[in-house]
């Protein structure tokens, strides 16, 4: 029996932010039972892609979180979109993921903090390993100001 942990949660507004989706988590009975957390942006926009990938410490966490925000529609800002839940496809557990993002371009140090792939340890937030490689700038098309 596969252990799955990761998961994906579809559908979520996009003006969500990183700090929102943590509130999300541990505002649902979740505190410190997750431990990676991705919500990609896009760069152009400067806003969340709708999606995450949250890895539970436990599958059955996991399988708690799925039953909570499977549908869940009580965002704290005005969205009608109800999320969608399916485990992670791309990497499944926490060292799977931080292999995937470790020296991916997302990691680059011209990608503002909360764009970025985030850690966790009983809660707290926590350096992502450093890159085995050097890591390409990613093509962010937006103009810092």
């Amino acid at each position: 029996d596969e252990v799955r942990t990761t998961l994906m949660l579809r559908n979520l507004p996009c003006n969500f932010t990183a700090d929102m989706l943590l509130d999300l988590l541990d505002g649902n009975g979740f505190p410190a039972r997750f431990n990676s957390v991705y919500l990609p942006f896009n760069f152009k926009t400067r806003q969340s892609i709708g999606y995450a990938f949250v890895n539970m410490v436990t599958t059955q966490d996991a399988q708690l979180a799925w039953k909570r925000f499977h549908g869940f529609q009580q965002w704290n800002i005005p969205s009608n979109k109800a999320c969608e839940v399916s485990w992670g496809d791309l990497a499944q557990g926490l060292e799977a993921n931080i292999k995937r993002f470790q020296d991916s371009p997302v990691m680059h140090q011209d990608v503002p903090d909360e764009w970025k792939p985030m850690l966790f340890s009983d809660g707290n937030h926590v350096a992502f390993p450093d890159p085995t490689k050097a890591i390409r700038r990613p093509r962010m098309k937006y103009r810092q100001r």
